[in-house]
């Protein structure tokens, strides 16, 4: 298991429960993975050489790489130019997340539903483009910049700033693509944000659980963008019918699009969904990895063996695949170091961990042992996600288990899963 995040956390975890996984070797895991008696050993590698001479040597029977950064470097090229069983995108798959100027042209030529958009490098277009459409208008930082390189402008001041920013400063740390430093101006769109995310095998698509997070940092989705202060799933806004349109519309003709040019894509699919009052859905953005947040609520909800699921994707045989859900609600409930998500501080002692229980687990992210302790290590520390039979009782769960832990200054949303308690 390449990456060393919650997602990363919740995949070894659910992998680790596959009768045919003897260990899990997460690649460099943090503390939580290191304490996880569950068959969970941290490698502490992340040099895409060094992984694969490990894979090949110890007869890894299959790698899955979690983050966006290695997909996008080619690590799972390495991997297949070696004959070595991986799940994942290759670079050029991969592009429909590390390039949000390419997704966007793809979306076009592939009659996608999605925002109109301007693709810009120089700095006095993108100003002139927001001086004449105004705001609410999107700013987007073409390359990546884990999960932050997003500005809704509610002012155009707003967006004259992301474009500064993104074009100029790079306070975000965007890594740029070969064309250099370039934004995606868009269309604002109104309506209610979920997560659509699915397994391919090049051919075959299956759906995972909907789910909902939340990106803002503050109670009632206020203050900057974060990478997810919390999700949960099921996403009552993706009914029967925006789920079947979402899957004709969007899903299956992206993963025809991308076979037509020559890129069969491979791994987890995610579509961020804006969803307008009458159920039409339109693409935000394409992920080419699991949600995080989004992961820990729906892994704690599946019941199928994911290791012989991923597995069957490797082989292109995801035809044969059906998914078995946990009928109840999951929800998690991230827990941020201060200062996220601008200068997250690390360092502090983390206390009052609870235990593993069948209904609850604590999936963390930017932890690491020193000296024999549990200290935050990165701005998303840890995610405590729970299982009820409606949203609120799942709510409340992670939320007890929240107020259990400490560390200083921590962060944290009691509000995650409101927009369900409405349905």
């Amino acid at each position: 298991m390449v990456g060393g995040g919650g997602r990363e956390h919740a995949l070894a975890w659910r992998l680790s429960q596959s009768a045919r996984v003897q260990t899990v070797f997460v690649a460099p895991g943090n503390g939580g993975t290191a304490l996880d008696a569950c068959g969970l050993k941290n490698l502490p590698v992340t040099q895409p050489e060094a992984l694969a001479d490990f894979a090949a040597a110890e007869k890894i029977a299959l790698t899955v790489v979690g983050p966006e950064a290695p997909l996008a470097a080619g690590l799972v090229d390495l991997f297949r130019a070696r004959g070595l069983p991986v799940f994942g995108p290759t670079k050029a798959a991969a592009q429909l997340e590390s390039s949000k100027a390419f997704a966007k042209a793809f979306m076009q030529r592939h009659r996608i539903p999605t925002a109109r958009h301007a693709t810009f490098a120089d700095a006095a277009e993108a100003h002139a483009h927001v001086q004449a459409h105004g705001a609410p208008i999107v700013i987007k930082a073409d390359g990546l910049a884990a999960g932050k390189g997003v500005v809704v402008a509610m002012t155009a001041a707003e967006a004259h700033a992301a474009i500064d920013d993104m074009l100029g400063s790079n306070s975000l740390g965007v890594v740029h693509n070969d064309e250099g430093a370039r934004v995606v101006i868009e269309e604002f769109m109104a309506g209610e944000e979920a997560s659509f995310i699915v397994i391919a095998d090049g051919q075959s698509v299956v759906p995972l659980a909907t789910s909902q997070d939340h990106k803002r940092i503050g109670t009632g989705d206020t203050g900057p963008n974060t990478g997810g202060m919390g999700a949960y799933s099921p996403a009552p806004v993706v009914t029967p019918n925006v789920h079947a349109r979402v899957m004709h519309e969007i899903i299956q003709p992206t993963l025809a699009g991308m076979a037509a040019e020559g890129l069969p894509f491979t791994g987890f699919l995610y579509a961020g969904l804006m969803i307008d009052a009458e159920g039409r859905p339109r693409t935000v953005e394409f992920n080419c990895r699991l949600g995080d947040p989004e992961a820990q609520p729906i892994l704690m909800r599946l019941k199928s063996d994911l290791f012989e699921v991923l597995l069957h994707a490797a082989e292109g045989t995801l035809g044969r695949v059906e998914l078995q859900w946990d009928r109840r609600c999951a929800l998690g409930v991230v827990m941020a170091s201060a200062g996220y998500p601008a200068r997250p501080r690390t360092g502090d002692v983390i206390t009052g961990l609870p235990a593993d229980e069948a209904d609850l687990k604590v999936f963390h992210a930017g932890t690491r042992l020193e000296d024999g302790r549990l200290v935050t290590s990165g701005g998303r520390v840890l995610c405590a996600t729970a299982l009820g039979e409606s949203v609120r009782m799942a709510q409340t769960r992670a939320l007890a288990a929240v107020r259990a832990i400490h560390f200083e200054g921590a962060q944290w949303r009691p509000d995650i899963g409101h927009r369900a308690l409405k349905h």
